[in-house]
């Protein structure tokens, strides 16, 4: 997931105007609009109201920030040439530049905003993005040696358990000899995770954007091992080309190594009898998920007594794919936010309210979405315009982030995760199921979620 600073919040500010054919010696910033006259047909030139501040929030990264001026007009060469010709003329002076529309028409009227204070990028500490990999991997590798032990003794249950497992108050834990089981799930989740991370990480480096190393975030109890990583932006994204390219960059990625491993992992997993008594868990179907066991298996699973029993690598693929469509929920700083604002820029904001509405009745079928609803209803609102925020999206990064919109509805799981019980009375063989028209697994277990 790429988190980062916005540019500004500027939308429709209150403004008092001045006489501008009035030529003043003195004016403090003749210097600033003999700059921007080198890009802009300037009509006019603006000042915040102070009694209006409240009214106009420009979004600036540090306190050491601040507004200048503003000046109205039409540019007078390609919006992003001028911005690369004026910010080169504002940097020795320590300023820069918000590139705006006054409407939804890229022709429309233009206005930039002045600001002083450059944005400068803090430094990074590597040795915590260090630590937290480290940790992220002995907590995947913890967690993945829990399926490891499980298929061994499986396979020789003559095996004394004690010498994989030690008991202790808050159950079993493997033995620290056996954590080398966890390797499948370990190595292949880190490496859709490190790849997600660094998608955005080296497009940000092609685009001289300053980002940080990314950020692992280890779990060691819980299913699956780690909340994933985030990488920070340091920097507002220069225009709606750089933001599509770093927000896009991480999931694509992300899923050149997923299938893979999720294609293999189907591959060495059997496809068993499921109506076993018990407590069972069950993983969600997204629509790629579905296909990729129908590619592998020849048949759509979970059946009413069949399902793929899936081992480390499809687990790891299938969370890949899981990961890929919580990053891509196009609102907000998510990375499918920063895609549907490159395509819509403001127009995205309309997109909150009806993604929280179906998130929330997702929330009613499935506990695991409520976390995220809270989330989102925080976070999902705060959206990083660019600096430039006129120049548009040309013809091939547009169909890119079409693409990439489509993938997040190929990945959605609308429920993670199912638990059901199987009793003994409701246990059919596989011979008696051929009797059965028309099964329905709802029918024959009790289905609760987590």
């Amino acid at each position: 997931m790429l988190n980062e600073q916005a540019s500004s919040s500027l939308d429709r500010p209150v403004w008092h105007k001045r006489d501008f054919e009035e030529e003043n010696r003195n004016d403090p910033f003749a210097d600033i609009r003999e700059q921007v006259e080198q890009v802009m047909h300037v009509t006019g030139e603006r000042f915040v109201d102070d009694e209006m501040g409240e009214d106009l929030e420009i979004m600036i990264a540090s306190p050491a920030h601040n507004y200048l001026i503003t000046y109205e007009g039409e540019l007078i060469k390609g919006s992003e040439a001028a911005y690369d010709e004026l910010d080169a003329l504002l940097e020795p002076h320590d300023r820069f530049a918000l590139f705006r529309k006054t409407g939804d028409d890229t022709q429309a009227p233009h206005q930039i905003h002045i600001l002083g204070g450059r944005i400068k990028p803090a430094e990074g500490r590597p040795w915590l993005n260090l630590l937290l990999l480290v940790l992220t991997l002995a907590s995947v590798f913890f967690v993945g040696s829990f399926q490891g032990i499980a298929h061994t003794l499986e396979q020789n249950p003559d095996l004394d358990r004690s010498e994989y497992f030690v008991e202790t108050e808050a159950g079993e834990l493997p033995r620290l000899s056996q954590i080398w089981r966890g390797y499948p799930y370990a190595l292949s989740i880190m490496l859709i995770l490190g790849a997600h991370e660094l998608g955005h990480y080296f497009m940000a480096r092609r685009h001289n954007h300053s980002v940080s190393l990314p950020y692992f975030i280890p779990m060691p109890f819980s299913a699956l091992g780690t909340m994933g990583a985030v990488i920070r932006s340091r920097e507002p994204m220069r225009n709606k080309k750089v933001l599509m390219d770093i927000g896009a960059a991480g999931p694509l990625a992300g899923l050149v190594f997923a299938i893979p491993i999720l294609l293999i992992g189907l591959a060495t997993s059997p496809v068993l009898y499921r109506l076993e008594p018990g407590t069972h868990g069950l993983e969600g179907n997204s629509i790629l998920y579905a296909l990729a066991k129908l590619v592998v298996h020849g048949q759509f699973l979970p059946s009413a007594t069949e399902d793929v029993f899936i081992n480390q690598m499809a687990f790891a693929g299938w969370l890949g794919l899981l990961v890929t469509a919580l990053n891509l929920i196009p609102v907000g700083q998510l990375d499918g936010g920063h895609v549907l604002y490159s395509l819509f820029g403001k127009q995205a904001r309309r997109a909150f309210y009806p993604i929280m509405g179906v998130m929330v009745l997702l929330a009613l079928v499935s506990q695991v979405w409520l976390v995220w609803v809270i989330l989102l209803f925080f976070l999902g609102r705060l959206y990083a315009p660019p600096l430039d925020d006129i120049t548009p999206l040309n013809q091939p990064r547009r169909n890119v982030a079409i693409v990439t919109l489509v993938i997040f509805f190929l990945v959605f799981v609308p429920r993670p995760f199912t638990f059901y019980t199987v009793e003994e009375d409701d246990v059919i063989s596989p011979d008696q199921q051929q009797q059965v028209t028309n099964p329905v697994i709802e029918t024959q277990l009790t289905l609760r979620d987590e």
